[in-house]
């Protein structure tokens, strides 16, 4: 049974910095295009970052425009983990920040085509 753990969240001031984690188990998430996304109340899941595959792709990224230069994805797939480093954090990106996965290549970032869904974490960006 798959598990996507989510940790690293909290409240930091405006301009620091946080590094989110997305722990996967019963899966190998290397097989896997995976993605944050972040979700405001009354709002729709936002695509933040997204990461191919790495048994068929490059590890191409994908960023949203608003996060672009100041958030980074990466994944080590030796822990079945995928990253998201965000530094120069605003209060604008205050959100419930949530790790997915599809299954094989792509380069899709969009919330509806995702299978796999942890339980999220909070980021609350705030003086």
């Amino acid at each position: 049974q798959y598990q996507f753990v989510e940790s690293g969240g909290g409240l930091v001031q405006p301009g620091g910095s946080l590094r989110l984690s997305c722990l996967a188990s019963g899966f190998t998430l290397a097989s896997y295009r995976v993605g944050w996304f972040r979700q405001v109340p009354g709002k729709e899941h936002e695509a933040v970052s997204c990461i191919s595959d790495s048994d068929s792709s490059d590890g191409s990224t994908y960023y949203a425009d608003a996060v672009k230069g100041r958030f980074t994805i990466s994944r080590d797939n030796t822990k079945n983990t995928v990253y998201l480093q965000m530094t120069s954090l605003n209060p604008e990106d205050t959100a419930f920040y949530y790790c997915a996965a599809l299954f094989g290549p792509g380069d899709v970032c969009w919330a509806p085509m995702y299978t796999y869904w942890g339980q999220g974490t909070q980021v609350t960006v705030s003086s």
